[in-house]
């Protein structure tokens, strides 16, 4: 995003912002929450993304998540920004992330279950579940969904959903996946579908997300980064 004002990222990110949203109306009537993801961009992005109008932050990484929310307490109190974790959990970073995440997208084990019920009772959660099949990308397999949110409703999280990440370069197998995750949370009860970043939104959309996650079609490209769990 280079060496832009918060005033001129704020101009900018509204502009996406719209664009996003008449994006969304295009394809449904329901109510979809944007997830503003400002993984891998400076601290300016996140106080740009609530000058735009949005509420609701996500970071990959929680040394990201806590340098962040602390900037944006500093620089803009009076704001009341809701993070959202969507990265790679690990259990030895709930602690520090604690008193900063209002939900926590990506609870996959037993060993993330417990952590967070002993660090924060009664914490928001959504189970993450592997759509796809990469190694190391996260989510329990398809087959343990059912018994991980019992796990997680029995250690006193409120279970909100489930989430997913589609399937890289391959629409058919994403849109697939997203129905599939889409028909499990309705078989559960459960109230919220976090699926769909910018590559895969529409698809996400008319499967029937509650939250889409967008971070490149609001901020522009990430720069790489060698630190996948942060």
């Amino acid at each position: 995003m280079g060496m832009k004002s918060v005033e001129d990222l704020t101009i900018e990110v509204t502009a996406r912002r719209s664009e996003l949203l008449e994006r969304i109306s295009a394809i449904t009537d329901r109510s979809v929450k944007v997830i503003a993801v400002t993984k891998g961009h400076p601290p300016e992005a996140a106080l740009a993304a609530l000058g735009a109008g949005f509420v609701d932050l996500g970071e990959n990484y929680a040394q990201e998540l806590v340098a962040k929310a602390e900037f944006v307490a500093q620089h803009a109190p009076e704001a009341e920004p809701r993070w959202h974790f969507v990265g790679r959990l690990q259990s030895n970073k709930v602690r520090m992330l604690a008193p900063h995440v209002a939900l926590w997208q990506t609870v996959d084990r037993g060993s993330v279950v417990r952590e967070l019920a002993r660090r924060v009772p009664g914490a928001s959660v959504l189970c993450q579940v592997d759509l796809a099949g990469i190694p190391g990308r996260g989510g329990c397999d398809r087959d343990e969904v059912r018994s991980l949110v019992a796990a997680a409703t029995d250690a006193g999280l409120d279970v909100r959903g489930l989430m997913g990440v589609g399937v890289p370069g391959d629409p058919a197998a994403t849109s697939s996946a997203f129905e599939w995750l889409a028909h499990t949370v309705g078989e559960l009860g459960l109230d919220e579908l976090s699926i769909g970043m910018s590559g895969d939104l529409d698809l996400a959309v008319r499967a029937g997300a509650t939250m889409v996650r967008v971070g490149t079609d609001l901020f522009g490209p990430r720069p790489a980064r060698h630190d996948q769990h942060g």
